[in-house]
């Protein structure tokens, strides 16, 4: 079954009513909890159901939902009677309950993108793409327009911890000012979108090859209205016209120059403004400069976004240090392509002289596909005092021809003279790691989309960190 889409008129007056209600299916995700939590604190009747909520009841996210308004029904089709229309996404398969029922009522069906595109029409936006630090740039640029005064809004793919003290899941805000999304290549749907600004941070081999990326970003800077901001990434040539370009100082107009990067944060300058941003790693330098480089295009308060930058809060899953005994410590981030594990093992290695590189990579399709990018990357970044654990397969469900392991990665990489070590079952990294000999070691747990992941990675640290 393929989901007719709904005419862009029909969305436009149903984001308008805050009487239709309107049903997301897999509103546990970051992506749909997005846009259902911001229906909600909108005014919107709003309803949804997961999988994921079904196995389990009392989740926290599940809580939340039901904190706002929102009706939360079981994934078997019962939510969807009398709903307005049903929001998706391309994770959530056509053969689910909800999606069955809302075809035989007839229920219109609107994909996750095409009703972002509708709130992104009602909004000066900043639409923020490119194959890795999409989630850190949007939560640099919120909090640097934040701080300049400028009350936006955000839509994000990842949790802001700014917005998470103040009780909130994190990956969305109203605001009344620009509206900050993250716009997402892997399956096209930052096409679909018209800003007033896009930002194009880089062109990696993750989810598509580079040609078919750069048709998908060249179709993004055909639909701005307004200003194209590009990286200096030299992929992104083809792009360059008419844009402004930012990053590298020998080909930008908008550069950060006299960058260090030391192991617990980066300092720069841009325009003139000094940038002490308490975050290591000169990909972070890069995500910052992107950052200030909207507030400059929108004709914000430099130095002030420059001091909300240096108390910046971060977002969960990047980076994230959970715990620290003596020269030992562990750290949570979200990577899961080659140029982010790259990234974030080159940002352990400035913290410490030996880094325990866990990787639990997603799904068999990706880690098939990305075999050799994904064992070039570890290959060509690990120390000798370095080693990489990598568990099984992380297996979310539904169809899946399930003919790679993560041994066969493992094996890649031994090849290659690295020390790598397959894990059958992941709890045994502790194990892992109490066997090395004495001394300072950053263990980076590392995986994306496993719901249950993070909770993983806080037992690890509580057992490795707790005297």
């Amino acid at each position: 079954m393929t989901p007719t889409p709904t005419p862009t008129q029909a969305i436009d007056r149903l984001i308008r009513d805050p009487a239709a209600r309107i049903h997301f299916v897999g509103i546990g995700g970051t992506g749909m909890s997005a846009l259902a939590h911001g229906r909600a604190m909108m005014g919107g009747t709003t309803s949804g159901s997961d999988r994921d909520f079904d196995r389990n009841p009392d989740s926290a996210e599940r809580r939340r939902c039901q904190k706002l308004g929102i009706a939360v029904y079981t994934q078997d089709g019962s939510g969807v009677p009398n709903a307005a229309a049903l929001v998706y996404s391309t994770a959530v398969e056509t053969s689910i309950p909800d999606m069955a029922r809302a075809v035989d009522l007839g229920t219109p069906l609107i994909h996750r993108s095409a009703w972002l595109a509708a709130w992104v029409r009602s909004r000066r936006t900043v639409a923020i793409t490119g194959t890795s630090g999409k989630s850190t740039t949007v939560a640099m640029t919120f909090e640097a327009l934040r701080g300049a005064g400028m009350d936006p809004g955000v839509i994000s793919g990842g949790d802001l911890r700014c917005l998470q003290l103040d009780g909130a899941r994190g990956n969305v805000h109203v605001g009344t000012g620009p509206l900050v999304i993250e716009s997402d290549e892997s399956d096209s749907s930052c096409t679909e979108y018209e800003p007033a600004i896009t930002v194009i941070l880089n062109l990696q081999r993750d989810h598509h090859d580079e040609a078919t990326l750069l048709r998908v970003f060249r179709d993004c800077v055909a639909r701005t209205r307004q200003r194209v901001l590009v990286s200096a990434d030299p992929a992104l040539d083809p792009l360059r016209e008419g844009a402004i370009t930012f990053g590298n100082q020998a080909v930008s107009s908008l550069a950060a120059t006299s960058v260090e990067c030391l192991a617990d944060r980066s300092r720069f300058f841009f325009a003139g403004v000094r940038v002490d941003l308490p975050l290591p790693g000169a990909h972070n330098v890069d995500n910052a400069v992107a950052a200030l480089a909207v507030v400059a295009t929108l004709g914000g308060d430099l130095r002030k976004a420059a001091e909300a930058l240096a108390h910046f809060r971060g977002v969960a899953r990047r980076f994230e240090v959970l715990g620290r005994r003596g020269e030992l410590e562990v750290v949570d981030d979200f990577a899961h392509n080659a140029a982010k594990i790259s990234a974030a093992v080159k940002t352990a290695q400035l913290r410490s002289p030996r880094v325990v590189a866990f990787w639990q990579p997603h799904g068999f399709k990706p880690t098939r596909d990305f075999r050799r990018d994904l064992v070039e990357a570890f290959a060509t970044t690990i120390r000798p005092s370095d080693i990489v654990v990598l568990p099984e397969i992380y297996y979310a469900g539904g169809q899946a021809t399930r003919d790679i392991s993560s041994a066969d990665l493992c094996n890649d990489l031994i090849a290659k003279g690295i020390d790598a070590r397959f894990l059958a079952q992941r709890d045994a990294i502790v194990e892992t790691v109490r066997s090395l000999p004495e001394g300072p070691a950053c263990i980076l747990l590392m995986a994306a989309r496993d719901p249950s992941f993070r909770s993983f990675a806080e037992g690890v640290a509580k057992e490795l960190t707790t005297a």
